[in-house]
């Protein structure tokens, strides 16, 4: 049975702590060869830190070019799209690992079963992403793109060069829910840990209102969890010997 824990959002790993919470499983799981999903320009591991962690290749992946021509250098790239059926990769990775990038996938089913192909048998898939039903992600799905985007810069504005922001679907982007588990378990892999994280910080400095509501709502589902309502998640799966 997978380990299965709630969490405040502002513990969760995509952001400043994805570093640290990458390194802690690479370490953890004694990974050689690494592949980070989506990183682009931003890879999550600084080069300086790869020696010290045993990492002997470390390649960062995104579907558009130009992205990863935004990579700082000296990080292997790969150009490829997981959710494209054919894709056939030229080698296997003991430790694949996303963050921020499950919402942006059209298809999930397609996407994890092209990552198992890609694991060495024993090997490790690690993901933080935001959740659907949190309504500013519930949103996000449904408004036009130049809408969501326009809200973006109004509550969240971030450079467009190099984190800009790509179309949302919420494809297989759940909390721990039993459905999501049964449906990594039918592609063949094993559910080591699965954490959701309840509450964000959208409405903190333009609806404060809106933003104490949410933090009522955090503490009550923190004694009260329901999958669905996370807003963010991570998930740690193996590829069986």
């Amino acid at each position: 049975m997978p380990t299965i824990t709630y969490s405040a959002w502002e513990q969760f790993p995509g952001w400043s702590g994805a570093p640290d919470w990458i390194a802690a499983l690479v370490r953890r799981h004694a990974a050689r060869h690494v592949l980070e999903i989506g990183a682009g320009a931003n890879p999550t591991l600084p080069l300086d830190r790869l020696a010290d962690l045993g990492i002997a290749q470390y390649t960062t992946n995104d579907v558009s070019a130009d992205e990863l021509a935004k990579a700082p250098p000296g990080y292997e790239t790969l150009c490829a799209d997981f959710t494209d059926p054919a894709l056939v990769l030229a080698r296997q990775y003991d430790f694949i690992c996303s963050r921020m990038v499950n919402e942006h996938v059209r298809d999930g089913e397609t996407y994890f079963r092209n990552i198992y192909r890609a694991l060495t048998p024993g090997g490790v898939t690690a993901h933080a992403f935001s959740t659907l039903y949190a309504l500013p992600f519930l949103a996000n799905r449904l408004m036009p793109e130049a809408v969501s985007s326009a809200l973006l810069n109004l509550f969240a504005p971030r450079d467009r060069h190099q984190h800009d922001k790509f179309r949302a679907y919420y494809s297989w982007s759940r909390g721990p829910t039993v459905r999501q588990i049964r449906r990594f378990e039918r592609l063949g892999f094993e559910v080591l840990e699965y954490r959701g994280f309840f509450g964000h910080r959208y409405y903190e400095h333009r609806l404060a209102p809106l933003h104490r509501a949410e933090l009522a709502k955090e503490r009550w589902l923190l004694r009260h969890p329901i999958p669905q309502l996370t807003a963010y998640a991570t998930v740690v799966l193996r590829r069986p010997r």
